[in-house]
């Protein structure tokens, strides 16, 4: 009886020796994982910070918001980072969960329609040079409706095709392309408008 105990006894210390090195194994993987993910979502935000801000603050027109929206957005790239599969979808993966963001923004709270002439866009990335031309055309782009605007940015900053648009918003290939046929015309004509005024102006 006193063997069994003795034998029973050393197997007991085997067993909790064994979980106590399984857990401190397991704890030391969470730790590699975690540390991975920490690097993965450092490069993420490192390659696309700059181009994610420029797309939203170009959508949303408003410097205080689109910083708003791009610091929820990549608060839920982190969340969601084991979802991303394929490194190289991660810009329209990026894309996507900003368009939620904007649209819950949205649902929170129906922003004031704001007055093109207003409106006064100014590019603070890294991206942007300043030049007066592009501060024109973010301004023109401003005055486009949403459903124009945004297939247009999406080409304009990313080059995305008419079929990767289509994918990104949803839409058929196009309609998409009806957007953007639209888009530049509308930007067009704006354009002309904008050169007929100067041309009285200093006339």
């Amino acid at each position: 009886m006193a063997r069994f105990l003795c034998h029973s006894e050393k197997s007991f210390r085997f067993w909790i020796f064994f979980m106590l090195g399984r857990n401190k194994s397991d704890s030391g993987q969470v730790l590699s994982g975690m540390k991975a993910k920490h690097q993965r979502y450092e490069a993420l935000v490192k390659a696309f910070h700059a181009d994610i801000y420029r797309y939203a603050f170009w959508l949303i027109k408003d410097q205080s918001i689109a910083e708003d929206v791009v610091q929820e957005t990549f608060l839920r790239a982190w969340r969601s980072l084991d979802a991303l599969n394929d490194e190289k979808a991660a810009k329209s993966w990026l894309i996507t969960i900003l368009r939620r963001e904007n649209a819950r923004r949205f649902e929170r709270k129906q922003l004031d329609t704001v007055d093109i002439d207003d409106c006064h866009i100014q590019d603070d990335t890294q991206h942007a040079d300043g030049d007066l031309k592009d501060r024109e055309l973010q301004r023109l782009l401003g005055g486009l409706s949403l459903e124009y605007r945004e297939p247009l940015i999406l080409q304009l900053l990313f080059g995305f095709s008419g079929e990767e648009i289509a994918n990104q918003l949803g839409l058929n290939k196009n309609t998409v392309m009806t957007r953007l046929f639209r888009a530049r015309n509308q930007l067009k004509e704006a354009l002309e408008k904008q050169n007929e005024q100067r041309g009285r102006v200093n006339g």
